[in-house]
């Protein structure tokens, strides 16, 4: 301890390096993966869930025929047992829509009306006209770009057609009744929902349906949400549940690249400070090559003077690492009670009905607070051997010859 204050300047120096570095590990990590949990909420709320019922393959090949029976009654039991955050039965197709001389190709939507606001955001985003009004209802929404290209407005009528469950033809002429902007391109130009009921009898479906979103307290909370759903089905081998990785797995790679790309950052953040620790030793060895020397020769063995230098390498380094740690964790505390934001993050969580997105809260566990200070120790001390080794080396006379 005493060797560390020979020389406070560049002890203090070294410190704070340690510390600033410390500081970004132990604020950012949590901060980081907090913003990831909260991009893939507001990506799950937007449509998809945070899981999905479905018939066996049909994620993989979705046809029409690939239906759940009784999906209505399993949707209401899973919302009677009031562990969901939201449970809404669904029914998908393929049609052809046309208004006037315009057709173009859409996703159509069978929803029920009073449970799809609890599980997707699209209730929400309504810029024109309102959402559908009854389960059984004889109208249509559809996506902003998707009413551009067919020049369509509230009250037009727009012709549906497509192949229904049995191979008959599904028609009908839907009234639009409501135009939603997403913030999706995809959702936009070829998404358009109809009432259960009456996508049930266009596309002869009967009873059936496609799937069953639901929707948890939390993305954290997805292997309980999963557990509790295959208990909920564990008398239906007609389904299976399906997670958000498997929904949306575009997200979760985008997600992993974004880690790595941050683990780079993080990497050359602490290569520069291992570069900077080495100096510091480098330099702590050639200036005490005589004492070593004088140490050797009276009966010290290398060995020892090593676990000395070690041990002010852990001792510097812990200087470091605390004082970052407090400062550090102090931040993650006030960023968790207060959110953290950026100018335009909540007008645009306003615009697209994502309320949970206009503030972003660190993820509060152990393993993101411990991360950074781990890998810091770790370089550090590991950085320090490679002055350390020339210690080794030291011939007793020779070393005390050195000016």
């Amino acid at each position: 301890w005493r060797n560390l204050w020979r020389n406070r300047r560049r002890t203090w120096l070294t410190a704070g390096a340690i510390a600033f570095s410390t500081i970004i590990l132990v604020g950012w990590v949590p901060i980081q993966f907090g913003a990831y949990e909260i991009m893939i909420d507001a990506s799950l709320r937007v449509f998809p869930g945070h899981a999905q019922i479905q018939r066996p393959g049909y994620q993989d090949k979705p046809k029409i025929r690939n239906a759940i029976d009784n999906a209505e009654s399993l949707a209401q039991s899973l919302r009677n047992s009031n562990q969901y955050t939201g449970v809404a039965a669904r029914a998908q197709g393929f049609a052809l829509l046309s208004s006037g001389t315009r057709s173009y190709g859409a996703q159509v939507i069978g929803v029920e009306p009073k449970y799809e606001g609890n599980t997707s955001s699209i209730p929400g985003l309504i810029k024109q006209g309102r959402f559908l009004s009854a389960i059984n209802a004889q109208e249509i929404v559809i996506g902003s770009t998707l009413a551009r290209n067919l020049k369509l407005k509230i009250g037009d009528e727009v012709t549906v057609l497509g192949g229904g469950k049995d191979g008959s033809v599904a028609a009908a002429i839907l009234p639009v009744v409501g135009v939603f902007e997403s913030g999706s391109n995809d959702l936009d130009r070829f998404f358009s929902e109809i009432p259960l009921h009456t996508f049930q009898d266009i596309f002869s479906m009967g009873q059936s349906a496609h799937t069953i979103a639901v929707v948890g307290k939390t993305v954290e909370e997805q292997p309980q949400l999963l557990t509790a759903l295959n208990s909920a089905v564990t008398n239906r081998s007609d389904v299976v549940v399906l997670g958000w990785e498997e929904l949306v797995p575009g997200l979760k790679e985008g997600i992993q690249v974004d880690k790595a790309s941050g683990f780079i950052f993080y990497g050359i953040l602490i290569a520069i400070l291992v570069f900077s620790i080495l100096n510091t030793f480098l330099m702590t060895v050639l200036e005490r090559t005589r004492e070593f020397g004088l140490m050797l020769a009276l009966g010290s063995r290398p060995k020892r003077i090593a676990g000395l230098m070690m041990l002010e390498s852990a001792l510097l380094t812990l200087i470091g690492l605390v004082i970052g740690a407090v400062i550090g964790t102090a931040l993650v505390y006030w960023a968790n009670v207060d959110g953290f934001t950026y100018p335009g993050l909540e007008e645009l969580a306003k615009q697209y009905n994502l309320p949970g997105l206009s503030r972003i809260y660190p993820q509060m566990k152990v393993f993101n607070f411990l991360l950074g200070p781990m890998l810091i120790f770790a370089a550090t001390n590991l950085s320090a051997w490679i002055p350390i080794l020339r210690i080794r080396k030291l011939e007793p006379v020779e070393a005390m010859r050195t000016i």
